[in-house]
């Protein structure tokens, strides 16, 4: 397994460094503290696109191109550095977002010049999105309500999605909805919802108890109208099953990042924890050691495990498995770490005014999107004992 870097990506994380450390971790702490998201004019995002950061990993030719040099695996080792300074911060990225990467699997290339040429050389920040949860389908896919009605020209769209990152201020967001809920997931649909489409409203932030520096999107589609050339892999004859299926390529190329978050995160929490135990004294403590070496350890499996996944994305290879593997393991890990650092910190860390403290309210959520780790659980043990794989 190949994981060396080149000169490209290596710049790429010094860059990505020196802003976490200058930039992203003081504004995510000065979002955690004032309860709201970045707004989309925040000088930041100007900053990030001068530095040649928002942009997709298509080149303009097939699937994805450089991403500093390494596909998928730049995708993750990006990731973790963004995260070890603030995941929110991280989310709030100008870029096309996880709505890239259903384009990526399905879209045509006209689709992809479209919706992702801009994002290539941007002259400002643009944003793309996801759409899938809704209210009553989080980890269950299959039980996706939102219609697709088919009407000339294209589809009318009715339905509510919840928790969609960075949604209200998209250039478009890629939505998934169903032509017919007795088809099950063969009757999953991938559309592209452009900005101002007459239908796409009530765009609602949501709170959180962590994560506070990018939204968590909440909206609706009432009588949406989408033309044909909006519907991902629309020309495709053997299109059932297409949105299902694409969904899971998706999942499977980006679950090794987020994974690979919840490992930054964990990072995070591991060096704080460490700083505070030099300066009280409390490294000789057995008890304080073995929480360090069991964080320390924990997470570097968990990195290895989401650079697995991901060299295989890259190869183009069967990766269900290990992606899961790595989103199941990865943010236990870095909850684990954070609940150690907790106990470390002690009453300190009760105040409330602590890395370590938001971390632990941050990291909460990295078992839950992307596919909750019981969801994981359930796709690796079909895996085991031999049931069919297209589970999300």
């Amino acid at each position: 397994m190949d994981l060396s870097l080149d000169d490209r990506l290596r710049q790429r994380l010094l860059r990505v460094r020196e802003l976490g450390r200058s930039e992203m971790r003081p504004l995510g702490l000065e979002a955690d503290r004032l309860g709201r998201p970045l707004p989309a004019d925040h000088p930041f995002f100007e900053r990030l696109v001068a530095l040649g950061l928002g942009r997709t990993r298509w080149s303009g030719e097939g699937e994805a191109g450089g991403a500093g040099g390494g596909g998928t695996r730049a995708v993750v080792q990006l990731a973790e550095e963004m995260a070890y300074w603030d995941r929110g911060v991280a989310v709030a990225f100008p870029g096309p977002g996880l709505g890239e990467a259903p384009l990526l699997a399905l879209g045509s290339e006209e689709q992809r010049e479209r919706f992702l040429g801009p994002f290539r050389s941007p002259d400002r920040p643009h944003w793309g999105a996801l759409a899938m949860t809704e209210p009553g389908a989080g980890s269950d896919v299959a039980a996706i309500r939102s219609r697709a009605r088919r009407v000339d020209g294209g589809f009318v769209l009715d339905g509510e999605k919840s928790f969609a990152a960075n949604a209200s201020r998209a250039d478009w967001i890629v939505v998934f909805a169903t032509v017919d809920p007795a088809l099950g997931r063969e009757g999953h649909r991938a559309f592209v919802v452009e900005r101002g489409s007459p239908g796409l409203g009530n765009f609602h932030v949501e709170h959180k108890m962590g994560l506070k520096a990018y939204e968590s999107t909440s909206f609706t589609l009432r009588d949406c109208f989408v033309p044909d050339s909006n519907l991902l892999a629309g020309n495709d004859p053997s299109a059932r099953r297409s949105g299902f299926s694409g969904a899971l390529r998706s999942f499977n190329s980006t679950r090794p990042a987020i994974a690979a978050m919840a490992v930054g995160m964990g990072r995070a929490v591991l060096d704080e924890s460490v700083a505070f135990a030099r300066a009280h004294g409390l490294l000789r403590s057995i008890r304080v050691q073995d929480r360090l070496e069991r964080m320390r350890r924990k997470l570097r499996a968990s990195r290895w495990l989401c650079l697995r996944a991901a060299w295989l994305a890259d190869l183009r290879r069967e990766n269900q498995l290990e992606a899961s593997m790595a989103k199941a393991i990865a943010p236990a890990a870095a909850l684990d770490a954070a609940v150690a650092g907790m106990e470390i910190l002690g009453e300190v860390a009760g105040r409330g005014d602590t890395l370590v403290e938001k971390l632990f309210r941050d990291v909460k959520a990295m078992d839950i999107v992307e596919g909750t780790g019981e969801i994981q659980r359930i796709v690796m043990a079909r895996r085991l004992v031999g049931l069919p794989r297209d589970t999300g």
